[in-house]
């Protein structure tokens, strides 16, 4: 069983400090939420975790599969089978969902085998139709420009096809209720829940505890300044979603150093 483990990690952005010890641990089959209010360094994590070159790592360390992430390039990560869906997914004009996807398929196949030829054409096609009728997806999506003028629910259901697609092992959903309605919620989380099992650890980045209606989370983080102060389990967001953060914040603020 992989696992994802994150110890007394700090990291700057421009010389400031955004993570300042956080630590953390992730296994396959495991649902993570990490909650908490705007700029408590939670996209952060995520981008770190993913090798973004604008976050600099200062202190402590990331293994995934006995491998010290902070020693691979974004594309080895991702190829370990670490995923990150983008709070603010790009549009690429000109690039389909399909021609994208089979490209990200045959770009790991390569990697492995650089004999390979790539999947062929029928079989991704095959490959392809299963997921998307797993995640209630319209054939058609397949054939539009990736992201290009794509609604908010489109675009996050366009990355949970990539998930499905890429198979990872762990996957970090940055903020994927953002800017979403209660229905367009409702179906990229169903397409979250149709993939979850024991081959997925999944890590959940959200403010709110909507989203966790839907997701059901085994372990929720609450993370304020730049660190994890406080974990528990489901009752831990229903906390959040009465009494907001205050109370957090006195009791770490209160706490000795």
């Amino acid at each position: 069983m992989s696992e994802l483990v994150i110890k007394n990690l700090h990291v700057s952005i421009e010389n400031k400090e955004i993570l300042k010890g956080v630590d953390l641990m992730i296994k396959q089959g495991e649902i993570h939420a990490i909650m908490g209010p705007n700029g408590t360094g939670k996209s952060t994590l995520a981008y770190t975790l993913m090798g973004h070159p604008s976050y600099t790592v200062t202190g402590g360390e990331i293994w995934f599969k006995g491998k010290n992430l902070l020693e691979l390039a974004t594309d080895e990560r991702s190829r370990l089978g670490l995923f990150l869906a983008f709070q603010y997914p790009v549009a690429i004009p000109g690039v389909t969902v399909a021609n994208f996807l089979r490209s990200a398929v045959n770009s790991r196949r390569h990697v492995v085998n650089p004999e390979d030829k790539g999947v062929p054409i029928l079989e991704f096609r095959k490959m392809l139709k299963e997921k998307m009728e797993l995640l209630r997806m319209d054939s058609a999506f397949a054939g539009r420009y990736l992201n290009d003028g794509f609604s908010g629910g489109e675009k996050k259901r366009a990355e949970i096809l990539q998930m499905a697609t890429l198979k990872p092992e762990i996957a970090i959903l940055d903020e994927t209720d953002s800017g979403l309605d209660i229905d367009a919620l409702r179906i990229v989380a169903e397409g979250v829940n149709a993939l979850s099992g024991p081959e997925l650890g999944v890590l959940v980045i959200t403010h709110y505890q909507r989203l966790l209606n839907y997701i059901k989370p085994r372990f929720v983080h609450i993370m304020l300044g730049g660190k994890i102060v406080e974990s528990g389990g489901p009752d831990l967001a229903l906390q959040l979603e009465e009494r907001g953060y205050d109370w957090v914040r006195e009791k770490y603020e209160e706490a000795p150093a």
